[in-house]
């Protein structure tokens, strides 16, 4: 058994080992493109001279040894040669397997390219064939030509030029704007929404700001225009009309004015150079620019938005009153104004229908000198001129816009209807005289109820005509400790005799918090800045009677000058009167 082991080592170790046997796979020698049946062949001469050298071995050692079991040697011998065919069948296949994996990875990407080239072919088709009917559809919208008889060979030859030359200008224009017939569509764009910005103060005010500065060039231009029709430099409004009445006269109002464009255009390009060119009739009054805050208190922050809010809503009311009044003139509201202006449209349409354009055109610019540079200034100079013979400024300032006319319907029906209840129902209506105006008929009330019957006053006492409807504010009694005595909102009203203010936490059916104060009663009245942050700017009246220790004050008022003005005038005729029905005093 041992000279059998010793038998099988030198059999198994003679030739290369398992370690040095290399794949073909990741043989260097070996390339991808051989072809299979020559590994195998090559496979199969290997095989064969092992097995010749192991037969040859095999049989040496034979005869080198003579001993028990020979048949034992060559069963051995055959088994090896059956694992040795069997690992280099299994390498052979796992070759074969790699090579076919590379195929198809090749295959693939072949697959891949193929697919590109098609597209590719199709675009070039498509580009051909849209080249082809842009040719066609010009040769057919160009006129047909007569057949001609065959030119000589300079003619073919200059035919041959001209037929490159309109093919490279038609290919020229496709590869210039075929990108935008391509593009061409009859779909609409879809709406972009911009994003909207938080709420700022200081983004306010600088947007605020910014439509000044953009509004500047407009307001300096008819500042100008103003100051030539007021003639406030005369030099400058003489030598101004006599031109414009020679460019009038001789037909070259439209040459001026595109030569004043250009030399104010000329004038701009210097400035932007550097220049300092400052012209302007009336001399630009510099308003001093506050240099913007970093750190703001809250108050701060409220005043400033209420400045800028207020100021908006000033801009917003003076262009809705132009919109309003552009309006109802054209849409008849006043029809006497608008018939003048359809006589005015009449008399220029057949104008324009009868004289020739170089006439109409020389009336109307002396017509339109004459108007600026002297009637204006009339008119002007003597309002009550103006107030009674131009015909413009009369329409302009009779025509009244959206509010007015809703004030006006709300007077007439307020006139009504307390005429018809008067009428309708006699034997079961209040007293005469009860909540009425006098002289109109009017029933004053609040929110509460009847005016008499919330601050339980005489009903021949209603509120003044300036504060019908009461001021806004907020009462602050220093007298009182808790917070819902101390400040109380609420609507300010001022009588013949009295002060009264709503609380608007009250009851219906109770004036407990109601204030009532008598004029005559009243020792000191003076303006009070409670906070900036209020409503109002905090600005209030303060208000001294002997009954308070500290002086009551009404603040966040609106119209704080509009209510101080109508308190004390008021309070002046009471304590008037209260002097002279006193002789002693």
């Amino acid at each position: 058994m041992s000279s059998m082991r010793r038998h099988l080592d030198r059999i198994r170790f003679r030739g290369q080992k398992r370690d040095e046997f290399l794949d073909p796979a990741e043989s260097p020698n070996t390339s991808d493109t051989e072809c299979p049946e020559e590994g195998v062949a090559k496979a199969g001469v290997c095989v064969r001279e092992t097995e010749d050298m192991r037969e040859g071995d095999g049989e040496q050692q034979t005869d080198a040894q003579a001993g028990p079991g020979p048949f034992s040697a060559d069963e051995t011998r055959t088994d090896l040669n059956e694992v040795k065919g069997h690992l280099e069948i299994a390498l052979l296949e796992k070759h074969f397997l790699q090579e076919e994996l590379k195929k198809l990875r090749e295959e693939s990407n072949m697959e891949a390219l193929k697919q590109e080239l098609e597209k590719e072919r199709g675009r070039s088709s498509d580009l051909e064939q849209k080249i082809r009917d842009i040719m066609r559809s010009s040769f057919e919208d160009s006129p047909p030509l007569k057949p001609k008889p065959s030119p000589p060979p300079a003619a073919s030859s200059t035919a041959q030029q001209k037929d490159v030359l309109s093919d490279s200008l038609l290919k020229w224009l496709y590869a210039r704007w075929g990108v935008y017939i391509e593009d061409f569509r009859f779909q609409p764009e879809e709406p972009t929404v911009e994003p909207e910005e938080p709420l700022s103060a200081k983004r306010l005010t600088e947007n605020m700001r910014r439509l000044k500065r953009g509004f500047k060039p407009v307001t300096n231009f008819m500042r100008n225009l103003s100051a030539l029709s007021r003639w406030y430099s005369v030099y400058t409004s003489a030598i101004a009309f006599i031109v414009y009445m020679y460019a009038a006269w001789y037909g070259w109002v439209i040459p001026m004015f595109l030569f004043l464009a250009l030399l104010r255009l000329s004038l701009n390009y210097l400035i932007a150079r550097g220049w300092r060119i400052q012209w302007s009739i009336v001399p630009e009054v510099s308003e001093p620019v506050e240099p913007p805050k970093e750190d703001l208190t809250v108050s701060e922050k409220f005043q400033l938005v209420l400045d800028v809010a207020q100021k908006a809503q000033n801009l917003f009311g003076r262009m809705a009153n132009i919109l309003e009044k552009i309006k109802n003139l054209f849409m008849w509201v006043e029809p006497e104004l608008t018939r003048k202006l359809y006589v005015g449209l009449l008399v220029a349409f057949i104008s324009s229908c009868l004289l020739p354009y170089k006439l109409l055109g020389f009336i109307i610019g002396v017509y339109a000198g004459i108007k600026f540079f002297i009637i204006d200034f009339i008119f002007k100079s003597c309002p009550k001129l103006r107030r009674r013979y131009d015909t413009p400024y009369i329409i302009w300032t009779r025509l009244p816009t959206d509010l007015q006319l809703k004030e006006r319907n709300s007077a007439t029906m307020s006139r009504r209807v307390p005429a018809s209840a008067g009428r309708g129902s006699l034997g079961a209506a209040a007293p005469l005289g009860a909540g009425r105006d006098e002289d109109g008929g009017r029933c004053y009330s609040t929110k509460r109820g009847a005016f008499h019957e919330v601050f339980n006053l005489p009903e021949n006492e209603p509120p003044l005509t300036v504060c019908e409807n009461g001021w806004r504010c907020c009462l602050i009694n220093r007298d009182r400790k808790t917070p819902t005595d101390y400040i109380r909102n609420g609507v300010l009203y001022v009588t013949e005799h009295h002060l009264c203010f709503e609380s608007s936490s009250s009851r219906s059916g109770s004036s407990k918090r109601n204030k009532v104060i008598k004029l005559s009663d009243i020792t000191d009245i003076q303006k009070y800045k409670v906070l900036s942050v209020l409503p109002g700017s905090g600005m209030g009246i303060s208000i001294a009677t002997p009954s308070t220790q500290k002086p009551m004050v009404f603040g966040a008022m609106m119209h704080r000058d509009e209510a101080f003005d109508a308190i004390t005038s008021q309070h002046a005729k009471i304590t008037a009167m209260g002097v002279a029905s006193d002789p002693d005093t």
